[in-house]
């Protein structure tokens, strides 16, 4: 099949998960064209991407070769029949990609999609073009962010959006070099149920060990494709050497990868999903009517402590809650991280009911 129509029945939701796969950085024609060669033998790859303008976070670092590396691209497609998609940065890269016409998508990348007057430009350099654009997660966890930034390419009339998860720059270490945080790209997929979203695994990872299992997450939560780095010789890269894996390294990684159905027409297998799901739904009902309940003492705690001139904030109390919920979740199997945001979010809303309480009555003159 034609790429364009993969890609187009892709869009669609019928068809195989789409791949893309090739280096951080077009450094030179030797280099892309014998990593594209590679990963074309694989047979797994749709898409060869490379990216050709790098923002960097420091002046100094490499930036990319630039609108030459298009023709280096060009080899690429002519002798390998990979498609090829690259990085957008600005309205004068549009501009050359679809001057090009050798570009049969491009990205948004973190960056980017951090700043809406970016996006905005962008957007407007795509209007009347009909190349499909992937937009990449910004670099902090803002749903509201990257919602707009898809929002601003549809608006400008682009048919084909898809989102890439490439994980959220961490505020703590990490075994990964970008958090996932999982419940923002399941999110965005409850926002825009037509729109496929892939996975970046390298940009999570930043360790080429770590890949794979990424990007087996990825499939398990039924992302519709990966965009995974690979390098010739990932040594000598000069961006990202620690996160591309080699073609090698990618096609063991693919042999392994287990694509898992979403639904299965298996009538047992149904039956026993929907006997654990209302298990589910009974169990969640609970956690909500306990978690009232925990309000309504909160409340009585508010007002008690209102009328007895004293503070709502029980610092001891605090720390005495969440260290006996933390040992007492892992006693029962719960990781105590788990255990410990559950709480704080307990306590922050408790917190709020108490203030709420204590500022009615003081208004009322209820209590000093």
């Amino acid at each position: 099949m034609e790429v364009r129509e993969f890609i187009a029945d892709w869009f669609a939701g019928t068809g195989d998960p789409l791949i893309i796969a090739g280096p951080c950085s077009a450094e030179s024609e030797a280099q892309v064209v014998a990593t594209a060669k590679d990963l074309a033998a694989t047979g797994r790859v749709h898409l060869f991407r490379s990216g050709i303008w790098k923002p960097r976070s420091r002046p100094g670092s490499f930036s990319g070769a630039g609108t030459r590396a298009l023709q280096w691209l060009a080899k690429v497609k002519s002798e390998t029949g990979l498609g090829i998609v690259t990085e957008v940065a600005s309205p004068l890269h549009v501009e050359a990609v679809v001057k090009d016409n050798i570009t049969d998508m491009v990205w948004l990348g973190a960056r980017t999609v951090s700043n809406p007057f970016s996006v905005e430009d962008i957007a407007a350099a795509l209007s009347g073009t009909a190349i499909p654009v992937l937009v990449k997660n910004p670099l902090s966890p803002d749903i509201d962010l990257w919602t707009g930034a898809i929002e601003r390419i549809q608006a400008a009339g682009v048919k084909m959006v898809a989102a890439v998860h490439r994980g959220f720059s961490p505020f703590e270490r990490t075994v990964y070099r970008n958090m996932p945080k999982w419940e923002i790209p399941i999110e965005l997929r409850r926002r825009f149920p037509d729109i496929p979203v892939i996975c970046d695994p390298s940009h999570i990872a930043g360790d080429a060990a770590l890949v794979p299992e990424v990007a087996q997450k990825a499939f398990d939560l039924n992302m519709r494709g990966l965009m995974v780095e690979v390098h010739i010789n990932p040594s000598a890269a000069l961006s990202d050497a620690g996160q591309q894996l080699t073609p090698a390294g990618f096609a063991a990684m693919m042999e392994k990868l287990i694509v898992r159905k979403p639904t299965t027409d298996d009538p047992g297998f149904l039956n026993q999903l929907e006997e654990l799901r209302h298990q589910i739904d009974s169990i969640d009902y609970q956690i909500v009517e306990l978690i009232a309940a925990r309000m309504g003492v909160s409340v009585r705690m508010g007002e008690y402590k209102c009328r007895n001139n004293v503070t709502v904030l029980q610092m001891e109390r605090w720390l005495e809650i969440l260290r006996t919920r933390m040992a007492h979740g892992k006693a029962n199997g719960l990781e105590p991280s788990f255990v410990e945001m559950l709480m704080k979010l307990l306590h922050q809303e408790s917190i709020r009911k108490q203030t709420e309480v204590m500022n009615n009555l003081k208004s009322n003159g209820e209590c000093g």
